[in-house]
C-alpha cells in the first residue's frame, strides 16, 4: 500500500467515499498540474536564489566542486578556460484549496455525496500539489468550524487537509454558505502567487463575485463545481417535502405533475448556466464533476486542456 492510499479513509454506508482513485489517472492529474505549474511561474517571478531551475543568472569561470554538468561549452570554447552556468532557482508552487463544507454537500443521490466527490478531489490534487517541495494550503467555509491551515510541504500539508475533512459534521445542520468570505480569507492568506481551486456547488448567497474577481486578478483561480442529478431534474415520486440545506426552507411538490417537473428542470438549467457565466465573467476556469459516475477523469480531462482565452 502506498503512503498515499494509507491515509485515506475507509468508506462507509453513510460516507462512500470518493471511490476509487486509480494510479494512472493521478499519474495524468500531476502531468496536468505540472504544466499549469510550469505557466504559472514562468516570468511571474525573479528569486533571488541561485540553483536549479530554468532562467540564467550568469556563468562564469568553473571552480573545483562545480557541476560538470553545468558548464557551458559555447563559452568554454571561446574563452580557452571552462565556465559554467548558474541558474535562478524556481519558486515553490503554493496550491490553496477552498473547500466547501456546507450542509448542502452533505446531498447525494447517485454513487457517492457532494462531499465525498469534494473530498476526493481534495486528496488527488494535495497528492499532487504536495510533491517536489511544493506547498498546500487550504480554507473551509460553510459550517460551524469554518477552518484554514497556511501552506505546509509534503504530507504535513496534505495530513492536515486530511484531519480537516474528517471531522464529523452533524446530520440535519443547517447553515448559510458563506463563499465570499472565504474567497476573501484566502485572498488575505495567499501573499504569493498560487493556484487557487475553489470546490463547492455553489449555492446559497450569491456573496462571491467580487471577491472571486479580486482573487483571479492575482491568482490562477479554478472553479470546481460539484452537482448530484437530483438537483437539475425531480423524479416521478409523488408528494415531496423538498427542503433547502441551506436555510432550511421547505416546499411541498407533487412531482406527478411533469408540467411541475419540467418548470424545475428548465429553472435549474438557467440557475446553473447563470453560475457558470458569473464565474467565467470573473476570470476562473470552471468544471463540472458529478456525484454519478467517474468524476476524476472528469477532473483530468479538464486540466490537460489547459487554460482557453
Amino acid at each position: 500500500m502506498t503512503p498515499f492510499r494509507a491515509l485515506r479513509a475507509e468508506p462507509t454506508p453513510e460516507r462512500p467515499g470518493p471511490g476509487p482513485l486509480p494510479d494512472a489517472l493521478l499519474r495524468a492529474l500531476e502531468v496536468s498540474i505540472g504544466r499549469r505549474v510550469g505557466g504559472l511561474l514562468a516570468g511571474d517571478y525573479r528569486s533571488i536564489l541561485l540553483g536549479e531551475g530554468t532562467e540564467l543568472a550568469q556563468v562564469r569561470p568553473y571552480v573545483a566542486g562545480d557541476d560538470v554538468r553545468h558548464i557551458d561549452w559555447n563559452v568554454t570554447a571561446r574563452t580557452g578556460e571552462p565556465h559554467v552556468r548558474v541558474q535562478l532557482a524556481e519558486r515553490v508552487l503554493v496550491t490553496w484549496l477552498v473547500l466547501d463544507t456546507s450542509p448542502s454537500m452533505h446531498f447525494g443521490t447517485a454513487d457517492r455525496r457532494k462531499a465525498d466527490v469534494a473530498e476526493g478531489v481534495a486528496i488527488a490534487v494535495g497528492h499532487v500539489a504536495t510533491r517536489r517541495g511544493n506547498r498546500l494550503g487550504f480554507v473551509t467555509f460553510g459550517d460551524e468550524q469554518e477552518r484554514w491551515l497556511p501552506p505546509r510541504q509534503g504530507r504535513v500539508g496534505l495530513i492536515g487537509l486530511l484531519d480537516a475533512l474528517r471531522v464529523e459534521h452533524p446530520e440535519g445542520g443547517v447553515g448559510a454558505t458563506s463563499l465570499g468570505a472565504a474567497l476573501r480569507r484566502t485572498g488575505a492568506l495567499a501573499t504569493q502567487r498560487a493556484i487557487v481551486i475553489v470546490v463547492s456547488d455553489f449555492r446559497g448567497p450569491r456573496d462571491w463575485k467580487r471577491p472571486l474577481v479580486e482573487l483571479a486578478g492575482r491568482h490562477e483561480v479554478v472553479a470546481v463545481e460539484i452537482r448530484d442529478p437530483r438537483e437539475q431534474e425531480l423524479p416521478n415520486a409523488g408528494v415531496l417535502w423538498l427542503v433547502d440545506p441551506e436555510t432550511g426552507r421547505q416546499v411541498r411538490a407533487d412531482t406527478r405533475s411533469a408540467k411541475l417537473r419540467a418548470r424545475f428542470a428548465a429553472a435549474a438549467a438557467e440557475e446553473r448556466e447563470d453560475v457558470a457565466r458569473t464565474l467565467a465573467s470573473a476570470g476562473a476556469r470552471h468544471v463540472v464533476l458529478s456525484t454519478s459516475g467517474d468524476w476524476l477523469r472528469s477532473l483530468a480531462v479538464f486540466l490537460r486542456r489547459g487554460r482557453r482565452r
